[in-house]
């Protein structure tokens, strides 16, 4: 990977290279378990945020705090939670990006497993480019249109229940934020899910405590999250959402095949990896200047 990385509108020009930031492509392939090692998934991360602030800055957006907050999360699916290897296969495994506005970590992972040329990735947010603040499903590698939340999880479903009934091993991921939940549709859906008993549907939280009005706990407390769904009849468990080796393992452990839909609830700070963005409710709105977007670059590079 040797494209300049640019940097611009929100505060003047910046610049840096892909050289500088990592010494090596780093490969998002599919592996299914056993699981052998997870640095290619951390290492994945690394570079998901990076990709993260470059864009952002180039593009002069926000929506970074919460794009770093799942970095890790879509790190572990795309490197061997789901079943991906070919975007266009009948029988992949599914992702329903229901917290939209983190679009941009997905799209620098569908970049990574190649799915994306530096040059599409170049025209984020940009006259007539597919990649827009939230995905789109004529995307390749999107199978969803999101954005509006609360809707995600009736999509999921449903892309469950057609798995079921054509016959098909795929499973459906759902990844929700905490204040999406919410939502009364939310709920409405994963009623529908347990009774169903779409146990090949797996649902992840970006459990960050914050929302675009404030923090979630003021706003509507939903503790105990684990609680809540398993009341609602679902398998439910609390994760650690930075440590993909602990998503991956509690992936692999799911039944996809008989009993209750799961849900993962994983445990993130919102803005991770950046410790000025790390639980600062302006950073889900805020672009960087270049002077924020160089130290958030460098404290980005130092977790390598």
């Amino acid at each position: 990977m040797s494209e300049a990385l640019t940097a611009g509108k929100a505060g003047g020009e910046a610049s840096v290279t892909d050289s500088d930031v990592l010494s090596a492509s780093i490969s998002l392939q599919p592996i299914r378990r056993p699981w052998g090692s997870i640095a290619p998934a951390r290492l994945a991360a690394l570079q998901i945020r990076l990709t993260i602030l470059e864009q952002a800055k180039r593009a002069g957006v926000g929506h970074v705090g919460s794009a770093l907050s799942v970095a890790d999360i879509i790190a572990a699916l795309y490197a061997g939670g789901m079943d991906v290897a070919d975007p266009d296969a009948p029988n992949r495994d599914r992702l329903v990006l229901s917290k939209g506005h983190a679009a941009l970590a997905l799209y620098a992972a569908l970049h990574q497993r190649g799915w994306l040329t530096r040059e599409e990735l170049d025209t984020y947010c940009g006259d007539g480019s597919l990649l827009g603040v939230h995905p789109e499903h004529r995307l390749r590698g999107i199978d969803f249109s999101t954005g509006s939340l609360g809707h995600g999880l009736a999509m999921g479903a449903g892309a469950a229940l057609a798995a079921r009934l054509q016959g098909s091993s795929r499973r459906v991921f759902v990844l929700l934020s905490d204040g999406e939940c919410n939502e009364g549709s939310v709920w409405e859906s994963a009623m529908f899910a347990a009774h169903q008993e779409l146990s090949n549907l797996i649902v992840l939280i970006d459990m960050n405590g914050q929302q675009a009005l404030g923090y979630t706990r003021h706003v509507l407390d939903l503790e105990p999250m684990d609680r809540r769904w398993d009341a609602f009849g679902w398998d439910a468990q609390v994760v650690d959402g930075h440590d993909v080796g602990a998503m991956l393992d509690a992936i692999d452990r799911l039944d996809p095949v008989t009993g209750p839909p799961h849900v993962l609830v994983a445990r993130t700070t919102f803005g991770r990896g950046v410790s000025f963005m790390e639980n600062q409710i302006r950073w889900h709105y805020f672009p960087m200047s270049d002077q924020e977007y160089e130290r958030a670059v460098d404290e980005v590079r130092a977790a390598e």
